[in-house]
């Protein structure tokens, strides 16, 4: 029973932790966002007290109810998320693996044994020629612990420390898989909108064209119209239906892209008509008082679980320089024949703690030290860089909102002036007054500038969904569930 005075020692010990405090790393980002001509609305765009990306559901950002079935659809049979999903069940799981090296097991026996032995090979005395025979049995019953190490110094703890940190590290991994799913469906939602539109202008054009084209050869053979002004109609009308051929298949190929988002087929009922039709499917967003709204992102948040993680291998492999202890004890009963296994006199145990004390390991506990510093030097260097990444992201769609507004108003200016240059030009044209070139320059231009400001509106509608994302907006699809999501 002396053995037993080791007990209260090593539960002394057991409180040691060896891993080192936890401090969160400067973000080494500026305290507010960039001011400049590109930021027409600053850092203090949004009042006290205002709720934040990181508190509003999606739902409450996509406005439009089709593209809100969609996402619905995509959050439901994405197979990449649900990678992300079961990964973290995964880590889950192993974290429970490893929980349950700081607790004893417990494991029972039963047992039984009946033997007979020749009288000639018995040990007892008996005649040489007896043909007489030796039989004996035994029962026995127990409970036992079997190697079960005593965390004299933290390092079971901070194994299972770092298990644990990496599981909720995966838990925000599947929140920001979540969160960039919804984006990538939004900003595909909207980019087949912008293609329908391109498709219908194209489509006119090529109409008009066609128009001009029948008018320029009833000139021609008429006699007043050249043969140079008909060819130009001719290669007009061309280069409108290769511009529409290639339009027809950036569409399907957006489709195909928004199916894969979605991981099933999209009814053509909850897909954009145009993108007039869409222009306020997404809301805005404000961006926060402070870039430390960055520290809610999923990204950054699972960067500090990994660094934490990675910050408790430093102590299981600090711990790994002192002894450990060791217990096997094992309890019960046993005897000769079962009638008797719980007769008075028949109970057994055993106790029997194993001190390893490390002498000369040739260097690997050392090295296991230096590799595990290393790793948290890199998680560090990880973390921070997670978080200039978020900055700047934010910081993008911040320039992108400030200018967007201002360049589509310029570019419908400059729609409406080339259409008024071409409606010119082809009026001059039919009057005789110019050549079919002029005419054919001027519709070019308006057929660019009306591409480019579709495509200009097609962005902003996307910075929304950018800056929400960029901001850690809420992954949850009710503000319920954000509000459940939230409390600690």
């Amino acid at each position: 029973m002396r053995s037993l005075t080791f007990l209260p020692v090593a539960l002394l010990l057991a409180g040691c932790n060896l891993a080192p405090d936890f401090i969160r790393p400067a973000p080494a980002t500026p305290e507010g966002w960039p001011q400049g001509p590109a930021y027409q609305r600053p850092a203090a765009d949004t009042a006290p007290g205002a709720r934040l990306a990181t508190e509003i559901a999606w739902s409450e950002i996509v406005a439009d109810d089709r593209l809100r079935r969609v996402v619905a659809l995509g959050l439901a049979e994405n197979r990449d998320l649900r990678v992300a999903v079961l990964n973290a069940a995964q880590y889950e799981a192993n974290y429970r693996v490893q929980r349950a090296s700081l607790f004893p097991t417990l494991s029972g026996s039963a047992s039984g044994v009946a033997s007979r032995t020749p009288a000639p090979f018995s040990t007892d005395a008996y005649p040489a020629n007896s043909t007489v025979g030796l039989t004996r049995g035994g029962s026995a019953l127990g409970v036992g612990i079997s190697s079960f190490e005593v965390d004299l110094f933290g390092r079971v703890r901070n194994l299972t420390e770092g298990a644990f940190q990496r599981y909720l590290g995966y838990e925000e991994t599947r929140r920001a898989a979540h969160i960039s799913l919804v984006a990538q469906i939004a900003n595909a939602w909207l980019t087949i909108g912008a293609d329908r539109e391109l498709l219908a202008l194209t489509r006119r054009t090529l109409a008009s064209q066609e128009q001009s084209l029948t008018i320029t050869r009833a000139g021609f053979q008429g006699g007043t119209t050249t043969e140079l002004a008909l060819r130009q109609a001719e290669t007009s009308v061309e280069t409108a239906r290769a511009n529409l051929a290639a339009f027809i298949r950036q569409e399907a190929q957006d489709l195909n892209a928004l199916k894969r988002l979605v991981g099933a087929e999209v009814p053509e009922e909850l897909l954009p008509t145009d993108a007039q039709s869409v222009d306020s499917a997404v809301r805005d967003v404000p961006a926060g008082i402070s870039s430390d709204v960055l520290l809610q992102r999923p990204d950054v948040l699972a960067a500090e679980r990994n660094l934490r993680a990675a910050n408790a291998q430093v102590g299981a492999a600090r711990a790994a320089f002192f002894p450990s202890l060791t217990l096997t004890a094992s309890g019960g009963t046993a005897s000769q024949g079962l009638e008797r296994l719980f007769a008075p006199g028949t109970a057994n145990w055993s106790f029997s703690p194993t001190i390893n004390v490390p002498i000369f390991q040739a260097g690997a506990l050392r090295g296991s030290l230096d590799a595990a510093r290393i790793g948290a030097d890199i998680q560090v260097a990880t973390y921070q860089g997670t978080l200039q990444t978020a900055f700047r992201e934010v910081a993008d769609a911040l320039a992108a909102r400030g200018t967007l507004t201002s360049q589509i108003e310029a570019q419908r200016s400059l729609v409406a002036a080339y259409e008024g240059a071409y409606n010119l030009s082809l009026l001059r044209f039919r009057s005789g007054l110019d050549n079919y070139q002029s005419a054919l320059d001027s519709e070019r231009q308006l057929f660019a500038a009306r591409q480019t400001l579709i495509t200009l509106e097609l962005q902003r509608r996307q910075n929304r969904v950018t800056l929400y994302r960029a901001l850690g907006g809420g992954w949850r699809a009710s503000a319920e569930e954000a509000g459940e999501q939230r409390a600690p």
